[in-house]
């Protein structure tokens, strides 16, 4: 019997240990860990994949390494993460901080040597493991806002050797957190012409009442048929008013489990299915993301579990029944959803279905719609269903379907524009409209012969717009032929009001210098702590060009002691 025990103890003590290591990797910023952003939080077009650490509203916080290890990437560009770092560690884990201002001064050096050798700021390189060795308790970095930061944070991951994203927090890294889930809305949605919610054959809100004890009941449906069921929710933690993102979904039907979401980690391969498991129609409409409690085609998500007839359930007439979802938070915080069912069924005819376009898509067939002088094309497998296209021409305007459809791949518009003069054809680009006002936007173009192609992955109105203005460019904190010798920095601004900035060059009698380009304040900067220059008389040169190829030059001399 002693044996039996020991084995019991044994297996037992097994299964209780988290297969992530607890004590290997230490927070990255020596502040109380505030979150703006949690892990697999729900973003556009992917899962979030790491902490988004609050910085106390300011940059230049000093970041320390998780552990020991060695820089193993280093990315810089204008968008996305910014200037990010990346540490490798012995036991193959990754660590990732990106938004960052600026890296430890050894960092710096190493990889503004290479920015000059390349002459570009945008760069990315892999340092082998002798080059840029780190120490336990080493600061790397400081915190910043760069890249496509929406204010001061650090952006905090852990990546396995597969390099996928896992939740920080499995390895210790601790949030106080104890407040309940937050669910905002239910939706019903009939599989099927055969299934129906209150008489109703199309997705539908549901009367959501809340509890006193912090759950959650909806009023009583009557349904009949397949049935699946979709959530709006979000986590709160104590220190935060975030919306922040959930950790798990449960679903019961009559006490059986048969869907489960479990946000503990993905690839970044699969990370673009998110917009099957939300509700995309209702969040290109409504900016909510409802996320759907069962699976469609496409949805091959590894954070699905334990799926039962994909999650829907089926309801026989005659029935009484009970839906439960179970929302958690990564504490363990957990918000119950109570739904009574009652079978039902329903009359012949329903709301639910409407005259449809002309043209239908297949997903496992490419398509080329073609009207006058403008073209699209669809690859095979960029939807997720067949479903019928709106597609219409008129002059120079495509209005393709609505933006309610989310799109796996790129399609590719044409326009055919030999109708243009020469002059006109070098100014043109294709264009997406977006507001009341139907303002136009830049979407990237190439130009062979008489035609220009765009590839996007959404939906809506496009046309062809015109851009024969260059951008503008201003000195912000110095004069032409005035000293800046106590000046740290050259500081300008650049702007291109259509088409957007391309690409830009920045010169001191005749050397290429280093200037950062913030595209969220429109600016370009240069350090003198690069110490490029040595002269006292110095003559500054800026080549700013705009995605058309209008260009504009600004030159001015500065003196510095």
């Amino acid at each position: 019997m002693k044996y039996i025990y020991l084995i019991l103890f044994i297996s037992q003590f097994g299964f209780s240990q988290s297969p992530y290591p607890q004590d290997y990797f230490r927070k990255p910023l020596d502040v109380t860990l505030v979150l703006s952003g949690t892990f697999a939080e729900l973003r556009s077009n992917h899962f979030h994949s790491g902490l988004d650490i609050k910085t106390q509203q300011r940059t230049g916080l000093d970041v320390y390494a998780a552990a020991e290890g060695y820089v193993s990437r280093i990315k810089i560009s204008h968008f996305g993460y910014g200037k990010a770092l990346y540490i490798t560690h012995p036991n193959g884990y990754v660590t990732v901080y990106a938004h960052l201002e600026k890296f430890s001064p050894t960092i710096e050096k190493y990889i503004k040597i290479l920015q000059y050798e390349k002459e570009s700021y945008e760069i990315e390189v892999f340092p082998s493991p002798e080059e840029l060795p780190i120490k336990t308790d080493e600061i790397v970095a400081f915190s910043g806002n760069s890249g496509s930061s929406g204010g001061p944070h650090l952006h905090f991951e852990i990546r396995d050797n597969a390099e996928r994203p896992i939740n920080p927090m499995l390895f210790g890294i601790d949030i106080k957190d104890t407040k309940r889930p937050v669910i905002s809305a239910i939706y019903a949605y009939p599989k099927n012409k055969k299934s129906h919610v209150n008489e109703i054959k199309i997705r539908k809100e549901l009367r959501l009442i809340p509890n006193k004890n912090g759950d959650y009941t909806v009023e009583a449906i009557e349904a009949f048929g397949e049935i699946g069921f979709g959530v709006e929710s979000y986590d709160q933690q104590d220190l935060a008013n975030n919306k922040n993102g959930i950790s798990n979904i449960q679903t019961f039907f009559n006490g059986n489990k048969n869907f489960e979401m479990d946000f503990k980690r993905f690839s970044f391969d699969e990370t673009k299915h998110l917009n099957r498991f939300i509700d995309f129609e209702i969040f290109k409409t409504d900016k909510s993301r409802v996320q759907k409690l069962f699976v469609q085609s496409g949805n091959t998500l590894s954070m699905l579990k334990d799926v039962s007839d994909d999650g829907y359930i089926r309801v026989e007439d005659s029935t009484s029944s009970v839906y439960k979802i179970r929302i958690q938070d990564f504490k363990g915080n957990e918000a119950w959803v109570n739904i009574p069912i009652k079978g039902k069924k329903a009359k012949e005819k329903l709301e639910g279905y409407d005259l449809q376009p002309a043209y239908y898509v297949q997903p496992n067939e490419s398509l080329r719609l073609e009207d006058k002088n403008i073209s699209v094309f669809f690859p095979k497998d960029t939807f997720y269903d067949n479903f019928y296209i709106d597609f219409a021409v008129s002059s120079d305007t495509l209005t393709l379907h609505k933006d309610v459809v989310p799109l796996m791949k790129n399609c590719t518009i044409s326009y055919n524009i030999e109708n243009y003069s020469e002059e006109d054809k070098s100014k043109l680009f294709i264009a997406k409209l977006y507001g009341y006002y139907k303002r136009p936007y830049y979407v990237r173009t190439s130009r062979q012969g008489n035609y220009l192609t765009a590839r996007t992955k959404s939906f809506g109105t496009f046309t062809l717009a015109t851009d024969s203005i260059s951008p503008t460019i201003k000195p912000v904190n110095f004069q032409d032929s005035k000293w800046v010798s106590k000046s740290e920095y050259l500081k300008i601004k650049i702007d291109d009001d259509l088409s957007g900035i391309s690409n830009y060059r920045a010169t001191i009698n005749g050397k290429w210098i280093l200037m950062e380009y913030d595209y969220k304040k429109d600016t370009l900067t240069y350090h003198f702590d690069d110490s490029v220059i040595s002269d006292t008389e110095n003559n500054l040169k800026v080549i700013v060009i705009d995605n058309i190829g209008n260009s504009s030059t600004f030159e001015a001399t500065f003196f510095r002691k």
